[in-house]
């Protein structure tokens, strides 16, 4: 097995590849930061004998995605799994003149998983082996907390409809929506962490052993945690006004002027 992981150099990526080598898997990582990849592969390769390519790109950038893409495509050393994890922390409000930060996390986290998704899909199906891709979403896709909410909601759709016409195929698609995972997120983002009960997190190691499980398994959607589970089945079930009021105070403390600024883009 070989596995691609986008963002795969820290947080949730990271746990992701440290999942699959525990499963003997051979890894293509991806992110932006060159030195970082090399100094995780070092440790993946030390670690888990494992054979781990590198691939420092911007997935912001079109002809990156069609590096990224290319590599999926070829037969060679095919990729047997697929992880869409990269992203970015999106904190900008909908009012803001100023779209940039939107299009970028909208390159980043819409195009580049609609792109590599389907070369990806059709890569496994024309080899007519099994395979699995994975889009890494998030419990916000079923609260409104600006852009970021709506990306999320698209993402977890998007895979569910491409889980649809794989069917029969051996080959999957499935949706990764984890709640607040204890990463570096928020830290590089300039952004301080949710103020929430220490229970309320999730190990980004239990988000990746319970997606990839979910993977294997053909589940379409993965909700890491029972916690999670619960939660986004109040979100879905519960009175309106639950969703309502929780995506109002996150997004008064995201647009707060005491808001610590940062480089938005790291997360990736």
């Amino acid at each position: 097995m070989r596995a691609l992981v986008t963002g795969g150099s820290s947080g949730i990526g990271l746990a992701f590849a440290r999942t699959l080598a525990e499963h003997g898997a051979d890894l293509v990582l991806v992110a932006r930061d060159g030195g970082k990849l090399d100094e995780v592969a070092a440790q993946l390769r030390a670690g888990y004998a494992i054979d781990v390519e590198t691939m420092a790109v911007d997935l912001a950038r079109p002809d990156d995605v069609a590096q990224v893409a290319a590599r999926i495509e070829v037969d060679e050393k095919p990729c047997d799994v697929v992880i869409n994890n990269a992203g970015i922390a999106l904190h900008a409000s909908l009012l803001d003149d100023d779209l940039a930060l939107q299009e970028t996390a909208m390159a980043i986290m819409v195009t580049a998983v609609l792109k590599l998704s389907n070369v990806a899909a059709r890569a496994m199906v024309r080899r007519g082996t099994p395979g699995h891709i994975i889009n890494v979403a998030s419990a916000s896709a079923w609260i409104n907390v600006g852009n970021y909410s709506a990306i999320k909601a698209w993402v977890v759709s998007y895979t569910r409809g491409l889980a649809v016409e794989l069917r029969g195929s051996g080959v999957t698609a499935t949706a990764v929506c984890p709640g607040w995972v204890k990463t570096a997120f928020h830290d590089r983002a300039g952004v301080g962490r949710p103020k929430l009960p220490a229970f309320i997190w999730v190990d980004a190691d239990v988000v990746a052993a319970e997606g990839l499980a979910a993977a294997l398994a053909g589940r379409s959607v993965c909700v890491p945690s029972m916690k999670w589970r619960f939660a986004i089945w109040v979100a879905q079930h519960g009175p309106a006004v639950v969703a309502e009021k929780a995506s109002q105070m996150l997004v008064s403390s995201r647009h707060s002027p005491n808001r610590l600024k940062g480089d938005d883009r790291v997360a990736e």
